[in-house]
């Protein structure tokens, strides 16, 4: 049984970023406690390391040319599942 929304982490395993992708985790779950139904660590090849919620890619450090800064991934999160909380300090910019 999936729960919803779901998020993955994708991590690249030959690179060694667990604990990387587990402290994004960490931090999204600790952030949004109720509101993920779901949070997956899904091990990777190649130098990947992407966000997605639902199946819809939020970061790609491919893509983004470097890992997200976490309050930039939260803003990200919050707009999709609840657009109008206030995340404190994670929403100055």
């Amino acid at each position: 049984m999936t729960r919803e929304p779901r998020l993955e982490v994708e991590y690249c395993t030959q690179c060694r970023w667990l604990l990387r992708a587990a402290w994004t985790a960490q931090e999204l779950l600790t952030t949004f406690t109720t509101d993920l139904g779901e949070v997956a660590l899904v091990p990777g090849t190649g130098g990947v390391f992407e966000v997605r919620l639902d199946g819809e890619t939020l970061w790609s450090r491919k893509e983004q040319n470097g890992f997200p800064e976490i309050a930039a991934l939260k803003r990200l999160v919050r707009d999709r599942i609840d657009p109008d909380r206030d995340l404190g300090h994670s929403d100055r910019r």
